[in-house]
């Protein structure tokens, strides 16, 4: 295979007439990583991906692949190679005749391209199918074969595109375990688009997570779920509580922040001046059942709703001037002391458990 390349995105900027799709963004994804693009619809994570492959031009800024710029190459000089959504494998051809496609184009001898399909195909563990169409395949058997293609020209940095999205819940764990396999084995630059927070920590050395066309975080999947930078972040991903309101400066080196109705929370990290805004993220997992033993690390509030999750379970609950906070406790410590809908129950945590989030980068 290729040698992995570094991808280097300076100020990148994509419009489609007044619309700005991806905001001046900058980004290095180091060579030989898997870099997943996470973000909600029309957050312009597929456009950056478009615009790394060349299938939409720059509107401003570079694009590096190594040490070559790319702006403005057309996508077959690139280095990369694509892999869509649809798999978009030709019906009328078999697996062997759809894998070697690319160097067929390429003008690549008959035999030549035949062997290397072959072999990509084994490599896929799809050459027990070669002479099936791909009408005859399952989803998972039609993604090995897009990926075969992909990966035939031996690309510095291979770009998905949502490329778990049509598979069932239950194929897609297990095609998630195999494109993590297939990047360490190959030890090529994996740049994949999702949607789907459980897939982008499952399978990303780096998470690069997109709002309104901008770069909110750009970390390592510890780093995104023990440190979100924004409030947004926090949101987005699920595993924090984010309470908003304003600085009321700091108290025994915590940050301290009022909420409307009176409620006051402290946080790890630096406060703003009094009377700025603040957000803080209260961690899902660390929320405890029972009074707190310190001030703003806590409060009673009214269980509006009860998940059992099996291991544990997920209670929402009102009060102190928040709405729909999120506490997941332990199913065993649960049903010792079982609580319901509408109980007024004392919520605490840890003060390294509650901490200042940054302001979004929108």
């Amino acid at each position: 295979m290729s040698k992995a390349a570094e991808i280097d995105l300076a100020s990148v900027t994509k419009r489609y007439g007044s619309a700005v799709a991806v905001d001046a963004i900058s980004l290095k994804i180091p060579a030989g990583t898997y870099c997943c693009l996470l973000g909600p619809s029309g957050c312009g994570k597929t456009s950056t991906l478009r615009m790394i492959a060349g299938h939409e031009e720059v509107s401003d800024g570079d694009i590096l692949l190594g040490n070559t710029m790319v702006t403005h190459l057309p996508p077959a000089r690139r280095g990369t190679s694509m892999m869509f959504q649809s798999y978009a494998l030709f019906p009328h051809l078999d697996l062997v005749e759809n894998v070697a496609f690319s160097l067929r184009m390429k003008g690549v001898p008959k035999d030549e391209r035949r062997k290397k399909a072959a072999e990509m195909l084994h490599l896929m563990q799809m050459d027990a199918y070669a002479t099936r169409r791909p009408a005859q395949l399952s989803g998972g058997q039609q993604q090995r074969v897009a990926l075969a293609r992909a990966l035939i020209t031996d690309p510095e940095a291979l770009l998905l595109d949502e490329p778990l999205s049509a598979l069932d819940p239950f194929l897609k764990i297990r095609m998630r375990a195999e494109l993590k396999k297939l990047q360490t084995q190959l030890g090529i630059t994996f740049v994949h688009v999702t949607h789907s927070q459980e897939e982008a920590m499952a399978l990303a050395d780096l998470i690069v997570i997109m709002n309104a066309g901008r770069i909110e975080q750009a970390a390592s999947p510890r780093e995104v779920f023990e440190k979100p930078a924004t409030a947004f972040v926090a949101r987005f991903m699920g595993d924090h509580n984010v309470v908003s309101g304003r600085s009321a400066g700091t108290t025994d080196g915590l940050a301290q922040l009022a909420v409307p109705n009176g409620g006051s929370f402290a946080a790890t990290g630096a406060a703003p001046a009094d009377g700025q805004p603040i957000d803080i993220a209260v961690r899902t997992d660390r929320v405890r059942l029972g009074q707190s033993e310190a001030r703003g690390l806590g409060f009673t509030g009214t269980i509006s709703n009860i998940e059992y999750r099996g291991s544990s379970v997920k209670l929402s609950v009102d009060g102190a001037g928040i709405e729909d906070f999120t506490a997941i406790v332990d199913e065993r410590s649960f049903f010792e002391k079982p609580v319901s809908v509408g109980d007024a129950v004392p919520l605490s945590w840890d003060a390294g458990d509650a901490i200042v989030l940054g302001r979004s980068a929108t």
